[in-house]
């Protein structure tokens, strides 16, 4: 399992917000270039990129704040917010992301979730299935999808999606700890690589996620907050991890 350190972007600054609430924000750095750059040096190897103000349809606000992460980082990059249409998919595989997460596309617009795997293939495409009390939440997390986390999955299963990203927003930003249960019963049922999203407030947490003893094994963890507020200490982690 790796260990995926998160920068959610807002005007330009490293935020996190509680519970998704844009209302509830905590601005960690107005240069987040430089928190990636301290990332790459603590042996992190990938990046969750969020471009917040995209998810919220706010075009080209973090522009800058993105090129600059990209440039003065090696880190593999996977970037979401907004992206709902092919141009800002070749937009941002024309300055070098890596791995393009698609949330409100996935459930909105099955034929740009199509197109994605076909041009950029299964392993650069990244889902995002963010619920709240099992239904997923699009649109930045606030328009009620109407539909079931389990069945977006299925669907997900269906159009060939190998890779996706689960947040359970009840517990993003808190601190609380993972729903283990919910990432238990997804690695059970699916063939998914998974990645954990939301509360994780501790190494023991990241541990649990990585011990959970399901026939397909948790891909990765992000974790924010807990980095930026000192819970965690990113090189030890990913020792204990036995990254590289």
């Amino acid at each position: 399992m790796i260990l995926i350190p998160a920068i959610d972007l807002l005007d330009n600054c490293a935020v996190r917000l509680f519970k998704g609430n844009y209302d509830e924000k905590t601005i960690y750095s107005t240069e987040p270039w430089k928190l990636a750059e301290g990332f790459e040096r603590n042996g992190a190897t990938l990046l969750h990129l969020v471009d917040l103000n995209g998810a919220r349809n706010q075009i080209g606000i973090n522009t800058e704040a993105i090129s600059k992460i990209r440039k003065s980082s090696k880190l593999k990059i996977q970037l979401g917010g907004g992206i709902r249409d092919k141009e800002k998919l070749e937009y941002y595989d024309s300055i070098g992301i890596d791995r393009f997460i698609l949330g409100t596309a996935a459930v909105k617009n099955p034929e740009l979730l199509d197109f994605a795997l076909k041009k950029y293939g299964d392993d650069r495409i990244v889902v995002a299935v963010d619920a709240r009390d099992g239904i997923v939440k699009i649109a930045g997390w606030e328009v009620d999808s109407g539909v079931k986390y389990l069945d977006l999955l299925e669907k997900m299963q269906q159009a060939g999606i190998r890779n996706i990203i689960f947040t359970d927003i009840a517990q993003d930003g808190t601190l609380a700890g993972p729903n283990l249960n919910a990432y238990k019963e997804i690695l059970s049922r699916y063939n998914f690589q998974v990645i954990a999203s939301g509360g994780i407030s501790s190494l023991k947490d990241i541990m649990a996620l990585s011990a959970l003893g399901t026939s397909v094994p948790m891909y990765g963890v992000i974790t924010g907050k807990a980095l930026y507020e000192g819970k965690i200490d990113l090189a030890e982690a990913i020792t204990s991890l036995g990254s590289d």
